[in-house]
């Protein structure tokens, strides 16, 4: 027996949706009033051009690759997957029209929409994303978020190299039944399933296409085609990149935007003199800027379900001890760093899943268990620095910093250096800031000792951050390894019956990961201080997954 679902969304919650999760900028828009207007006279049309600055070049649009939290918006605005994000980042239908899933709770079956249509017009089917799904585990093109199939039967065994159905994506537990209905088989019921397939690497791909591109497939804007709102109508890399409203897509109707002009800033005090000159209309701002205008109406900040963090490349002799590590976790002062430096409404973390983002079955947040781990502060470092140098037998050591190049994390990376060569004689840190696509190739191949790293999650579960430290996981990129970690993570992942149990086994692996192991150095969670003119409404922040939705944007009383 199966149950169907339209117009709404089947899916067992284990997390409670916190209140920021609800928010979007701006409002619901005005008409504009033409109350006292002579008789005859036109009103005058407001052009629904929205402006937009990015501090960096997009990495890839490649739904595949590896990607970031800009590349992931821009995803998430030009294509659409089965399903994906609405005003308040609940799932709702995309390309599929509705689903049934089985009394289990381990087959979805989607039914993709009749007018759903790539911009070349060519009909997005259910061999479109049974297409892209294989291919994203395929050995030839996997990509680096294969990971996260892994629930959807046979997944996990495509990706070991020691399973006889290694590479075997036919395996794969999907079918496309016909072009409009697509079926999806899981080795177990998964409670956030509908909310994972709103993520970038779900999103479908049309065969011919890509194979027509070769190569050149997302490089450019012209060897793309699109699903969603809007397409990228041009891309100059490393200067900006400019959207248009997809005329093919079939809720083309609720797209008020008709273009989105993006510039790549990366100062923060160029963006608030663009902010100010009228030339944008959205920016954030950094902490020297707060003061200023803290008291305008335009201004607002939000706590937001992203942790940064120093991840510690343990194939580095130094970082291998546990000491060492402990060390520098508590050898530096978080609260200012956060309050001070930030000043846009982070918060010290001291922990891996952030606050106000995962809630029990009783309302229990994450948190509620261990608030934080390695609080003892810079005396109880400097006993364990002096423990691990007399271990590893020498007086000091230098590592390098991988940091990122934008202008608040600058000045964090900085203030790390000098807090750490302060409090743990003998330590020197050397900077090497890069621009984000650098970055993240030399993070994920492991060219670092220390770096600057940060997750916001995939989708609304704390395992989407838990799971990051798996022995040998794709995102891992630290050669950490604990048998005990990978137990209670992979307890989490396949038998998600008992909530409580599956809660348990989540806090304590964190508790691992930070309090015994130190694998990781939690920096702040971050909060968002921004600018946004009073005449753009309906932008939609999403905490989550894909980061922003401008489907639902207008310009109104500008």
């Amino acid at each position: 027996m199966k149950r169907s679902f339209k117009g709404s969304i089947f899916i067992i919650i284990m997390v409670l949706i916190s209140s920021f999760l609800s928010g979007c900028y701006g409002g619901e828009g005005k008409k504009t009033s033409t109350e006292g207007k002579s008789e005859g006279a036109a009103e005058k049309k407001i052009e629904q051009v929205l402006n937009l600055a990015e501090g960096g070049e997009i990495p890839t649009l490649n739904t595949l690759g590896l990607f970031d939290a800009l590349s992931s918006r821009t995803m998430n605005n030009i294509f659409e997957g089965l399903y994906r994000l609405d005003e308040k980042s609940k799932p709702i239908p995309g390309m599929a029209e509705k689903y049934d899933v089985s009394e289990d709770g381990k087959v979805y079956t989607f039914h993709i929409r009749n007018n759903a249509k790539w911009s070349n017009g060519t009909a997005v089917t259910a061999r479109d994303f049974e297409f892209a799904w294989k291919r994203a585990l395929h050995p030839d093109t996997i990509s680096p978020y294969g990971y996260l199939f892994n629930d959807i039967k046979n997944a996990a065994a495509i990706q070991d190299k020691d399973n006889d159905l290694y590479g075997k994506v036919d395996e794969l537990g999907i079918k496309a039944v016909d072009d409009h209905t697509f079926q999806v088989e899981l080795d177990h019921a998964i409670p956030y399933f509908v909310s994972l397939i709103t993520y970038p690497v779900f999103f479908p791909q049309n065969k011919e296409f890509v194979e027509s591109q070769g190569d050149k497939f997302a490089l450019e804007a012209d060897n793309l085609i699109y699903n969603g709102p809007f397409i990228l109508d041009s891309w100059e890399h490393e200067a900006g990149w400019v959207y248009k409203k997809n005329s093919s897509y079939w809720d083309a109707t609720t797209v008020k935007l008709e273009k989105i002009n993006v510039k790549v800033v990366k100062e923060i005090a160029t963006k608030v003199n663009l902010y100010e000159a009228g030339q944008i209309d959205l920016t954030e701002i950094s902490s020297e800027y707060v003061d200023q205008f803290k008291n305008s109406s335009d201004y607002s900040t939000l706590l937001k379900p992203e942790v940064f963090f120093i991840r510690m490349n343990q194939e580095n002799k130094f970082l291998a001890n546990v000491n060492i590590r402990k060390a520098i976790d508590m050898g530096w002062d978080k609260n200012a760093a956060a309050e001070s430096l930030l000043n846009n409404g982070s918060v010290p973390a001291y922990y891996l899943v952030p606050r106000e983002f995962g809630f029990d079955e009783d309302g229990k947040d994450f948190r509620s268990k261990y608030p934080g781990f390695n609080e003892e502060g810079i005396e109880k470092a400097k006993e364990y620095w002096e423990k691990g140098l007399k271990e590893l037998g020498v007086k000091g050591m230098e590592l390098e910093f991988l940091s990122y190049d934008s202008e608040d994390r600058k000045k964090v990376s900085e203030y790390f250096k000098n807090q750490l060569e302060k409090n743990l004689p003998g330590m020197k840190i050397k900077i090497n800031q890069q621009p984000n696509k650098q970055k993240l190739e030399l993070e994920s191949n492991q060219h670092y000792d220390l770096t600057y790293s940060g997750w916001g999650p995939d989708f609304q579960d704390p395992i989407t951050f838990i799971d990051l430290y798996l022995s040998g996981g794709p995102n891992n990129w630290s050669s950490y390894s604990n048998k005990e970690f990978d137990r209670l993570v992979k307890a989490a992942k396949n038998d998600p019956s008992n909530l409580k149990v599956r809660w348990g086994n989540m806090q304590e692996a964190e508790r691992i990961l930070i309090e015994e192991d130190a694998a990781i150095s939690p920096m702040y969670q971050s909060g968002l201080a921004q600018l946004q003119k009073p005449y753009v409404k309906g932008y939609v922040y999403h905490p989550f997954g894909v980061f922003a939705s401008y489907k639902w944007t207008s310009i109104e009383g500008k």
